[in-house]
This record gives C-alpha cells, structure tokens and sequence, in this order.
C-alpha cells in the first residue's frame, strides 16, 4: 500500500512536479525568512501589503480581547457575532450590492454558491482556465457543465444558445489567477442578460487592486447588475483571511439555506472580522498605494522586455514568466533562491502542460530597487 504511494511521489518528482512545503519564519512582506534564510519575496498576494499593517494587528488583537480567540460554532448556530454582522454590512456597501455572506475561504464560498444554485436540472458555464475552486464547484453540483475556451465570448454564446430548460450559470474569475489577465466582464454580462443566465464573478486577485477605491472588478469594469453574483477574498489584498460572497438578498438567503459549506463549518474567529474592517478603511484610502503598485508593474515590465522569456500580457500584479518545461522553471527559480530571491515555479495540473512558468506578484510594498535586483537576476540567469 505504502509503496505505491511512493511510487507515485517518485513519478511526480522524476517529472518535476512534486510539491514540497518551505516554513516561512518571518511575518508576510517583501523580506522574508524561510528555512533560516533571508529572502526578497515575489510570490505572495499579499498586493496592498497590509497582511503585517501596524492597523490590523491592532484591531485584531483587540477584536480578540472581545470576542475570545474562536467562534465556537456556525454561523447558524452560536458563531455569528456582531462584528461578523457588521462586516457583512461593511462589505455589501463597499461592493454596491444589497447583501452579503463570509465564508471562511474564497474555495468554500465557490463550492457552496455553485452548490446552492445549480444542481442536475441546470447547466453551468465555465472559463477553462478557471480556478480549481470553481472547477470543483461545478463537478459537484451535479449540473451539466459546459466549458468554453479561454475568454472566447464566441463559444459562449454558441453554448448558451444551444441549452434550453433548467437555470443558466456562468462562472468565472475576474483575474485569472496563474495569467493575470481579465475576464471580459462587459461581454460576459452581456450574454447573460441576452440568454437569461447568472454571472458568477471570483474577484479572488481584484478586490481591494482594481477599480476606484479599490471596490474590485465590477467597479474597473463599470458593470452593475442583479444577475451578478459575486465572490471575493479576504486573504490576499485585504490582507487577512477570508472571503465574503454579494448578492441580491434572495440569492444570500438561499445561499444560506442550500450551501453545505456554509450551513456545516464553525465560524472563522471575530477578531479577524474586526482586522477586516480596518483592512477595508485602508483599501478604501489606498489610492497611492495602488498607484505605487501599477508603478512597479510598469517598471518590471520594461525591465524585461528584451529577456529571451516572456512575460504573459498581464495588467494586473501577478507577471507570469512563461518558461515551458517543468525541470527548466525549478531550475529557473532555483538560481533566484541561490541569489535571495523567492519566486514560484507553478506547473501542470496547476497550469496546462508545457506552460510552466515563474509566477511573479508585485506589492505595494516592493521598492523599485526590489523590482531592479530582480530583473538583473532574470536577464543574468537568461544569459
């Protein structure tokens, strides 16, 4: 039994895809610590750099001195505090939607909005480049499921007008997680309004980045709509932990009555809540730090032009380097951890075959001479 465990364990690594945990030992900013090793770190989303915020740590030890260190139940049951109830007002009112749900991760809010909504009499409507969450979400609600290429707006509504009864559901992320590049929001609702089906919006990589004040994808793209139903987490820009899902009240309503990954998980604990709520007053007033981050994007962008790499067209601060062979991008991002730089190698399952890449995310945090030592490593590492 055991040897065939590690039979499989030794395929993967013979194909460059085993997976290896590192023990960060410092808090999460640009300058990390792993295995006793000091490193300039690009490769957590982390994109405001508020996860260590002087603000947060405040307001969630205080949150604690109120609320004790966990929730001690579900939110159905004994967990729903009145810091949860506040945030969920907070964050309805920040994204201009009537309502709003917490989940305790952005992959339970998918699981449990698809799961809710859709079920063997309906059809979902998947980007095939989507995050695993949503692609789980959609085996699992037992619909049919029809995936389209990526952003290809042609074969959507090719799809959509060849399916007749039962509810209509398109999933997708707003920020496509391993290219960084956009949905076509617009075009998507579009379809949506034409052919009488739901938007489902993952703004995992846009809430708190994109839009004004950083109210996420919907508010970049200038769309509002009832139809939209939309996804967001708390981990990444925010800084926290998380993720909350907008909507129109009877959608919420549903969702709490139908989603199995909201009715049967214990609360996440109030305190993070409460570090949300000042997270989402710094998001709101971060204009330069937004501004500071497309600066860095611009910058790397440029420095990388002539690389024999390239970089994927990405507006957003996740830059992925696309290497091409599994061995070649460890290789690639082990020569930036011998010179102290940590950056990812992401491949298959993760991204398709034949695409792995190095998967650069800038903060705000980042100082430009951060973003020159990387560049100069890259183009000496190319050479």
């Amino acid at each position: 039994m055991f040897s065939e465990l590690q039979k499989d364990l030794n395929e993967r690594a013979a194909q460059g895809l085993l997976r290896q945990r590192r023990m960060l030992q410092s808090p999460q900013s640009p300058h990390i610590v792993i295995d006793g090793k000091s490193y300039l770190s690009f490769c957590s989303n982390d994109y405001l750099g508020l996860a260590n915020h002087s603000q947060l740590i405040a307001a969630l030890q205080q949150g604690a001195q109120l609320y004790g260190a966990g929730a001690g139940g579900a939110h159905l049951v004994s967990g729903h505090t009145q810091t949860h109830h506040e945030l969920e007002a907070a964050l309805a009112a920040f994204v201009n939607k009537p309502a709003t749900l917490l989940f305790s991760t952005g992959y339970m809010a998918n699981l449990g909005v698809v799961q809710a909504l859709a079920d063997k009499r309906d059809t979902v409507f998947a980007d095939k480049l989507n995050h695993a969450s949503l692609n789980d979400a959609m085996q699992l609600s037992r619909a049919t499921v029809k995936r389209y290429r990526h952003t290809d707006m042609t074969q959507l509504a090719q799809l959509l007008g060849q399916t007749g009864s039962g509810r209509k559901l398109i999933i997708t992320d707003a920020v496509f997680s391993m290219d960084g590049d956009l949905a076509p929001l617009p075009e998507l609702l579009a379809l949506c309004e034409q052919h009488d089906a739901w938007l489902l919006v993952d703004d995992a990589h846009g809430f708190g980045v994109l839009g004004e004040q950083g109210r996420g994808s919907l508010a970049h793209s200038g769309i509002a709509s009832p139809r939209i139903i939309y996804m967001a987490t708390l981990g990444k820009a925010a800084g926290v932990f998380g993720a909350f899902v907008a909507a129109e009240q009877v959608v919420i309503d549903t969702i709490i009555n139908n989603a199995r990954s909201y009715i049967y998980t214990t609360a996440t604990p109030p305190a993070l809540a409460s570090a949300v709520l000042a997270s989402l007053q710094l998001i709101a007033n971060g204009d330069e730090l937004r501004g500071q981050l497309q600066r860095l994007i611009a910058q790397l962008r440029s420095g990388l032009q002539n690389l024999s790499l390239s970089l994927m067209p990405s507006p957003t601060a996740i830059q992925p380097l696309l290497v091409g062979g599994n061995q070649a991008a460890l290789n690639l991002s082990t020569g930036l951890h011998e010179r102290g730089l940590w950056v990812a190698a992401i491949r298959p399952p993760t991204v398709p075959q034949g695409t792995a890449r190095l998967r650069i995310t800038l903060s705000s945090a980042h100082k430009a001479a951060d973003v020159t030592r990387l560049i100069e490593a890259l183009h000496e590492l190319a050479h």
